[in-house]
């Protein structure tokens, strides 16, 4: 919960607070506006921009983000199970297809518009969440905010027995998941690609995590 209070906390407060120093002070690049990089972008930008002011649906971007909201916090919350995530997996590409084709952004892109900043954020929030449930099905373990239901300590393991954990305990799976794992977006309605960063620790031991 800390790490993830530190998260919102820098994402929200600190970093806006923060950022127009650290651009003040650096020198422009080389890139100029005749970049092919530039021109790609700009073009996906102006296509989105026009899709999401476009649409003219019947549905609000909160409603959407409301939607996605409560899915993301019932099935992939601080506790989360193979069933759930699937359904996540499943139900999210639906969100998705209704929000490009009924998401309704009053406005246009030619002046500040608030509710268009909000739309960006709650269509990059349904790639985002597709992500963090193909990462929290991949790890058939639980650790620190991750819980899956599947993998606790039980009565009968040797660990709750001679008394090291309690049942009920998160159990981790250091053999398979002592690594980072970074996932790379490769597109919409394509799996993720995975690469393992694994963690070497020379100094200490990993061993259960214990309160008492």
């Amino acid at each position: 919960a800390s790490a993830l209070m530190q998260g919102l906390a820098d994402g929200y407060f600190v970093l806006p607070s923060t950022i127009a120093n650290y651009l003040a002070e650096q020198e422009p690049g080389s890139v100029t506006e005749s970049h092919p990089e530039f021109s790609r972008c700009l073009e996906e930008t102006n296509t989105r921009i026009g899709n999401l002011v476009s649409a003219n649906g019947k549905r609000s971007v909160d409603s959407f983000h409301r939607e996605l909201g409560l899915l993301i916090w019932d099935k992939c919350g601080m506790a989360r199970s193979s069933e759930g995530l699937e359904y996540a997996l499943k139900r999210i590409p639906e969100i998705r297809e209704e929000f490009w084709e009924n998401v309704r952004v009053p406005g246009s892109g030619a002046q500040l518009n608030q509710e268009l900043e909000k739309a960006g954020r709650v269509a990059d929030f349904l790639e985002f969440g597709e992500v963090l449930c193909h990462d929290a099905l991949s790890r058939e373990e639980s650790c620190g905010g991750h819980f899956r239901l599947e993998h606790q300590f039980g009565e009968d393991d040797p660990e709750v027995i001679d008394g090291r954990t309690q049942a009920g305990e998160a159990k981790r799976n250091d053999e398979d998941f002592c690594h980072v794992s970074a996932w790379e977006h490769t597109g919409v309605g394509t799996k993720p690609k995975l690469t393992r960063e694994p963690l070497v620790f020379e100094n200490v031991k990993l061993s259960i995590r214990s309160y008492k």
